[in-house]
């Protein structure tokens, strides 16, 4: 892709959360540490769930996936940082930002997209448990993931073939960890009403649907759960689905943070929240799913421990 002649730059500059050598030496440790959490806790999930035949269910088929979307998702844009820190050369070229655009915006509407369906999988397990096998087959489950995969792609497609047409002839500098959508359009010196046109009706399509799914779904599964005469039934009911929400919960808050609000309000101050959607969320999915998952726990046990673990047990 040669992007300079139509964008006006060769390359930008990713100057990141602070240009002081002290802090980034700082940063550079913390987000090596962070990144190496997300990606041990992310596999550890995958290995677990893929090696215990208990676990091959649809919730823990969808939690499988989105594991590898967090795992991709942070591989995508904090190597490149953690290189250019302690390289000193800030330097990314204009197709290795718009590839960077391109896998950021697809993968946070995939995360979105999975949640959604994981949603639809609580719902039917609580409110319709004996349509549940029926329901939630093999082969729904494949085509279910299969649409969040394609409406994913093609909504990243989209947004990085409209950035190939705006024209960048100013600043290069941009004060994030990784080339963001908001940023790059701040930066841009052509006219971006298609992109800004574009970015909400398809945002809304790719988010506010799957997001009033989720409600809708949570809705009804609060009200069967409250129909529920047992005290410890209403808590067993409940307890399938609490970590869920509380990854729902912890993905929209953040995202909201930095999205819901005029694009030239955007500033610096919001690359922190940037970074509590972009790495915090993808390093906190899989321990709020193991940790209080009597499942997940013996799957990590007997993963880590082997046929010791399961005589212990």
């Amino acid at each position: 892709m040669n992007g300079s002649n139509q964008s006006g730059v060769s390359e930008f500059l990713l100057l990141g959360l602070s240009e002081s050598p002290e802090q980034q030496q700082v940063l550079f440790w913390m987000f090596l540490s962070m990144y190496l959490v997300t990606v041990v806790g992310n596999v550890l999930i995958i290995l677990a769930i893929g090696s215990d035949s208990r676990l091959h269910t649809p919730m823990y088929f969808f939690l499988a996936n989105l594991s590898f979307t967090d795992l991709f998702f942070v591989t995508n844009t904090i190597p490149k940082m953690l290189v250019n820190i302690q390289s000193q050369n800030k330097a990314i070229s204009y197709a290795g930002c718009l590839t960077q655009l391109y896998f950021l915006v697809s993968l946070v509407a995939l995360d979105n997209l999975i949640l959604a369906t994981m949603a639809y999988d609580r719902y039917v397990a609580i409110c319709r448990p004996l349509h549940y096998v029926m329901a939630m087959s093999p082969g729904l489950c494949i085509l279910l993931l299969t649409l969040c995969w394609v409406f994913s792609v093609l909504y990243g497609l989209i947004h990085t073939l409209l950035m190939t047409r705006v024209t960048f002839c100013g600043s290069r500098k941009i004060h994030y960890i990784f080339c963001e959508m908001y940023v790059l359009l701040k930066l841009a010196c052509s006219n971006t009403h298609v992109n800004h046109t574009v970015l909400i009706a398809t945002g809304c399509l790719i988010f506010l649907t799957p997001l009033g799914c989720t409600i809708m779904s949570y809705v009804w599964i609060v009200r069967t759960i409250l129909q529920i005469p047992s005290a410890s039934s209403k808590y067993g009911a409940f307890s399938t689905c609490a970590s869920h929400l509380a990854v729902v919960s912890l993905f929209y808050g953040t995202l909201c943070m930095v999205y819901l609000q005029p694009l030239h309000t955007y500033s610096m101050k919001d690359s922190v929240a940037t970074v509590m959607y972009a790495v915090v969320t993808p390093m906190m999915n899989p321990f709020i799913y193991s940790l209080r998952n009597k499942d997940m726990h013996g799957a990590l046990g007997r993963l880590l421990l082997g046929k010791g673990f399961q005589r212990s047990t």
